[in-house]
C-alpha cells in the first residue's frame, strides 16, 4: 500500500468550488492506485466565520480585561478544523467515495501538554492503517492533538500546534505511516523566488532542498511551516508545495545531497513581519556588557524576542516585532541598572546607576523616574542611556544556498538598494541568507528591485 499524505489549506477549503477541487486532487491520487489521506485547515482565513482567528474572537469579545484559559482556547481553535474535516469528509461521500472525519486525537495523534504550540511526541498509526485497508479515505483535522490522560487531563485535553501547525501535521502523519510523499497544497504553483502579490514575474522553482524551504519559511514566506520542513528533513520524506487550482506540477523539496546544482544558488527573496528597531548608547564600554545582560534578562522574562542584534563599543542595537514593541518600550523606559565599582571614582561614588531614557514624547517613566533619583546622586553616579527608535520596519532576506562562496551577491544587493536610495538599517546573515532591515514605506520596492536584478537577467 503506497499512502500519500495530502494537506490543504484555508484558502483551498473555503468555498463549495474549491472544495470540490481540492476532492479532485484527493480522488486523482486514489485513481492512481495511491491509499490518500487528507489533512486540513480551518475553512478560510481572519474574517472568516469558521476561521481559527475568528472563533477566537468569540471568546474574547466575553470580556476584553479577562483572556481565556489556554485550555479552552485550544479547544475553541480546534473547532475550525473539526468543522472543516467533517465538512471535507462528506465533500468526498457525495462524490461516491468512503471518507471518515477525524479529530486529531482519534487519528492518534499525542502532544506535550503546551497549550496554543504543543509538540507531537508520537502518532499511533494503526487506527488509519485499519480505514486505509478498509478502503475509506481519512480526513483528520490538522493543527491539534491531544495529551496523554494524566490525573490532571483523565481522558486527555485537546491541544494546537501553533501557526502553520497543519503543515505539521501533514509531515508527521507522512512520517508515521512511512508514506511516499507528503504533498502541501496552496493557492500558489508551488515555492517562489519571491512573494507573486509584489512580483508578478516570481518564477516557480522546480527542486528546493529541505534546507531551503526551512530557511525561507523562517524568512517570512508562509508557504511551507519550518517545522514541518524539518520534521521530513529528518526522516527523508519527499515533499511537495502544489497548487489546488492549477495542474502545475509544483516544487519537489528534497535532500540536498542529491542537488549539487543548488548547493550555490540564489532561491528566492523574503519579508516578514512589521518590526522596531531600537538602538541603546552605553557611554562605558566596561559596564556595556553588565547593561546588556540585564536588558535580556528584562525582555526573556516579559516574554519579548529580539534579534537582529548588533554590537558596537559604546552601543547596542536590536529589533522587536512590532506587536511586542510596547512591552518592550515599558519595560526599557526608565529601567535603572545599578553596578557596584569596584573603587570609588574621582568623585567617591562607588555605584553607578545607569536610567534607560527614550526620546522626547516617549519617555513618561523616565520623566517620573529621574527626579526621585536625585535624593541619592550624591552618593551615586547616575547615567543616562539614550534609547533611538525606528518604527516601521520590516526585514527583506535574499535566500542564498552558500551564498558565502559566491563572489558578488553581497555588493549587487547593496548596489541595487544604494542607486534606489534605499537605506538599510540593520543587516545580518547565515550560512543561508543576508538579512536586511529597511523602512516598511521601502519593501516592496526593494524586493522588486533585488528581484529584477538577481533573478530576471
Amino acid at each position: 500500500m503506497k499512502i500519500v499524505v495530502q494537506k490543504f489549506g484555508g484558502t483551498s477549503v473555503d468555498c463549495p468550488e474549491s472544495r470540490l477541487l481540492a476532492a479532485k486532487k484527493v480522488i486523482q491520487a486514489k485513481m492512481s492506485g495511491l491509499s490518500p489521506v487528507v489533512v486540513v485547515s480551518a475553512i478560510g482565513r481572519k474574517g472568516k466565520p469558521y476561521a481559527t482567528d475568528t472563533l477566537v474572537q468569540v471568546l474574547r469579545d466575553i470580556d476584553p480585561q479577562v483572556p481565556p484559559a489556554p485550555r479552552e482556547q485550544d479547544m475553541m481553535m480546534a473547532c475550525g478544523e473539526i468543522i472543516s474535516t467533517v465538512v471535507f469528509a462528506h465533500t468526498l461521500q457525495t462524490l461516491g467515495y468512503k471518507a471518515i472525519a477525524l479529530s486529531g486525537g482519534q487519528a492518534g495523534i499525542i502532544t506535550d501538554p503546551e497549550f496554543g504550540n504543543a509538540r507531537i511526541l508520537e502518532i499511533r498509526p494503526h487506527y488509519i492503517n485499519r480505514l486505509l485497508e478498509q478502503g475509506y479515505i481519512p480526513v483528520v483535522c490538522g493543527f491539534q492533538g491531544i495529551t496523554q490522560p494524566n490525573d490532571e487531563y483523565e481522558h486527555g485535553a485537546i491541544t494546537t500546534l501553533g501557526r502553520g501547525g497543519s503543515d505539521t501535521t501533514a509531515a508527521a502523519l507522512g512520517v508515521a505511516l512511512s508514506a511516499t510523499a507528503v504533498e502541501i497544497y496552496t493557492d500558489v504553483d508551488g515555492i517562489k523566488t519571491a512573494d507573486p502579490d509584489l512580483v508578478p514575474a516570481a518564477k516557480t522553482l522546480e527542486v528546493c532542498t529541505y534546507e531551503e524551504v526551512a530557511e525561507i519559511a523562517h524568512q517570512g514566506a508562509k508557504v511551507v511551516h519550518p517545522r514541518a520542513a524539518e520534521i521530513a528533513m529528518d526522516h527523508n520524506i519527499p515533499l511537495w508545495v502544489k497548487s489546488t487550482f492549477s495542474d502545475a506540477p509544483g516544487t519537489r523539496i528534497t535532500d540536498s545531497t542529491a542537488l549539487d546544482a543548488v548547493r550555490q544558488r540564489l532561491t528566492g527573496i523574503t519579508h516578514t513581519g512589521k518590526l522596531v528597531y531600537i538602538r541603546l548608547e552605553i557611554e562605558n564600554a566596561e559596564h556595556k556588557p553588565h547593561v546588556e545582560r540585564e536588558v535580556y534578562r528584562m525582555m526573556a522574562r516579559a516574554g519579548v524576542n529580539i534579534f537582529l542584534v548588533t554590537f558596537s563599543p559604546k552601543g547596542l542595537s536590536f529589533t522587536v516585532p512590532r506587536t511586542l514593541y510596547p512591552i518592550a518600550r515599558d519595560l526599557l523606559d526608565g529601567m535603572v541598572v545599578p553596578i557596584a565599582l569596584e573603587e570609588p571614582d574621582s568623585e567617591g561614588k562607588q555605584s553607578v546607576y545607569y536610567i534607560f531614557k527614550f526620546s522626547e514624547g516617549l519617555d513618561l517613566a523616565y520623566s517620573v523616574q529621574r527626579p526621585l533619583l536625585g535624593a541619592v546622586e550624591k552618593h551615586i553616579r547616575i547615567v543616562d542611556v539614550p534609547a533611538s527608535v525606528i518604527e516601521n520596519c520590516t526585514m527583506v532576506s535574499v535566500i542564498a544556498s552558500g551564498h558565502r562562496r559566491v563572489h558578488g551577491v553581497l555588493a549587487m544587493i547593496y548596489e541595487t538598494l544604494l542607486n534606489a536610495g534605499i537605506a538599510v538599517h540593520q543587516t545580518a546573515d547565515s550560512e543561508m541568507s543576508v538579512s536586511f532591515l529597511l523602512s516598511e514605506s521601502d519593501v516592496q520596492r526593494a524586493v522588486r528591485l533585488l528581484h529584477e536584478r538577481l533573478f530576471e537577467k
